[in-house]
């Protein structure tokens, strides 16, 4: 399985031992020893995957990476975060996905009104199995745990990815911004209920829910 290491906060490392992984098109930055790079189909989910992608509006575009060497990555100086996951599921905006073990799983997943929020339809990606993801967000990610006892409400603006036995429903709410009157109109919310971990960055996308 290949070995991922940050090199800082903003370049990954990939050392590869005759293995792959699936990369975001474009997103490597140099590499040494015999490394090839092949662009892939549908995020990397063949032709069924292409066409799911191009319906549900869920874009990513993929490209395998495989020899021997150490490639490096990054995405336009966003940080990166490394996800561990152990039989697992991680739920990711395909622009925040950076690198997957070539082992993992990629798909698409009905999220209902969140996605419909942020203007990029109603689905998000999903990375199932065991092995290492990486994550890029605008600024460094902060990681909330979500419990049983303390449900978490999130900005969908801010939001990144989340795994875990988790449950999220869409919901109107004021937030700062709004009850300062500097709003555009009403907000929304992701409220998460369950146990498990939500990532968000302190930077936000505009969506269509309002200013947010």
């Amino acid at each position: 399985m290949a070995q991922f290491r940050l090199q800082g906060s903003k370049v990954l490392a990939v050392s590869l031992a005759g293995d792959a992984v699936k990369a975001k098109n474009g997103s490597m930055v140099a590499y040494d020893g015999q490394v090839a790079f092949k662009k892939m189909s549908g995020g990397g989910e063949g032709i069924r995957g292409m066409v799911t992608r191009r319906l549900t509006g869920e874009q990513m575009t993929v490209m395998e990476v495989k020899g021997h060497g150490t490639c490096f990555l990054a995405d336009r100086a966003s940080e990166i975060n490394l996800v561990q996951l152990q039989h697992d599921t991680l739920y990711v905006e395909s622009s925040n996905l950076l690198c997957t073990d070539a082992g993992l799983r990629t798909g698409t997943s009905f999220t209902g009104l969140r996605g419909a929020s942020q203007g990029n339809g109603l689905f998000t990606t999903t990375v199932e199995g065991t092995g290492q993801a990486a994550i890029v967000s605008d600024g460094p990610a902060v990681v909330l745990r979500v419990s049983p006892q303390y449900p978490l409400s999130v900005d969908p603006g801010a939001y990144i990815a989340h795994q875990g036995n988790v449950s999220q429903s869409f919901q109107s709410g004021v937030n700062f911004r709004t009850f300062m009157g500097e709003g555009s109109g009403e907000s929304f919310q992701i409220r998460f209920e369950g146990d498990g971990l939500v990532y968000v960055q302190p930077s936000e996308r505009n969506t269509i829910g309002g200013e947010v």
